[in-house]
């Protein structure tokens, strides 16, 4: 019975991914996906935006399911933000388009989420994780480590931006 308990919980969540709330369509044929193309456009322009301020980085990007597309680690980056940078584009893609660090809040001790970090293969809850919004559609994430928090929001907003997609949704 607390099983069938949860999976009612979980109704009203399929539904909005059945009827293409989250940007990322409601069918395989209409769902849109970041190609090797678009990644290394990303990841060409973080590598600009990191090397102006002179931030060694790590950067990866992801599709729509969080799995990586295209990954770079600059000369002297620390080699622990690796997985950081991957866990941070995973984390913006699989819940449908937060920022990684829209999650912060949620997952302190004593609120709705906490340990959440500690689910799907660890995720990451502090900026620098962003979705890709191209054409009105989530097509993957980008996330980047290897800075302070603000050096890498910075980075991963700049190589969104050199794609000519979003962070944000379309209104």
């Amino acid at each position: 019975m607390k099983g069938f308990a949860s999976l009612l919980a979980l109704l009203p969540l399929a539904f909005a991914q059945t009827n293409g709330t989250n940007g990322i369509g409601s069918t395989p044929s209409q769902r849109s996906y970041i190609s090797s193309t678009q990644a290394q456009t990303i990841i060409t322009a973080a590598i600009k935006n990191a090397t102006a301020q002179n931030i060694p980085q790590n950067i990866a990007v992801v599709d729509p399911s969080g799995l990586i597309v295209a990954f770079l680690r600059m000369d002297n980056a620390f080699p622990g933000s690796i997985d950081i940078s991957i866990k941070k584009a995973k984390t913006a893609v699989l819940f449908n388009g937060l920022s990684s660090g829209q999650l912060y809040e949620s997952s302190q001790p004593g609120q709705p989420l906490y340990g959440v970090q500690e689910t799907n293969g660890g995720l990451v809850v502090f900026g620098g994780g962003f979705p890709v919004y191209y054409d009105g559609k989530l097509i993957g994430g980008v996330g980047v480590s290897g800075g302070s928090v603000a050096q890498d929001v910075k980075v991963a907003t700049a190589g969104v931006e050199g794609l000519g997609a979003s962070t944000s949704p379309p209104s």
